[in-house]
């Protein structure tokens, strides 16, 4: 986790730190523990908006998580970095996978930087 933190801030080194511990407003988890970097504005159905992050990190059971946000074609990632980035599972938004180890790190950069500059 700590050399993917080192990763992220290299990659962006002067975006904005999010600390989340995974709790909502009434104090109840919602989620696990995460590190968010940069700034995105996400935008409800009901028209309401909710400052977030970009990139999201988060340690699970599973192993780790990488979030992606504001991507709008929720295809893109799997069809843009699964078949390179080795054992991990890929969603719209979401790359997970157990150990840095376990990924090609070229493509995980490449997928992080592409959420930076895409949302």
């Amino acid at each position: 986790m700590v050399d993917l933190h080192e990763r992220i801030q290299q990659i962006s080194p002067h975006s904005k730190l999010w600390f989340l511990d995974g709790t909502d407003e009434n104090g109840k988890t919602v989620s696990n523990p995460n590190i968010g970097y940069g700034f995105y504005t996400i935008s409800y159905a009901n028209g309401t908006t909710r400052d977030f992050y970009q990139i999201g990190l988060s340690a699970n059971t599973s192993g780790i998580s990488v979030y992606i946000l504001g991507i709008e074609d929720k295809k893109y990632l799997a069809e843009t970095y699964a078949k390179d980035l080795g054992k991990a599972t890929v969603t719209g938004y979401c790359i997970k996978f157990k150990s840095l180890n376990d990924i090609n790190q070229d493509a995980l950069e490449a997928a992080i930087r592409f959420g930076f500059e895409n949302s």
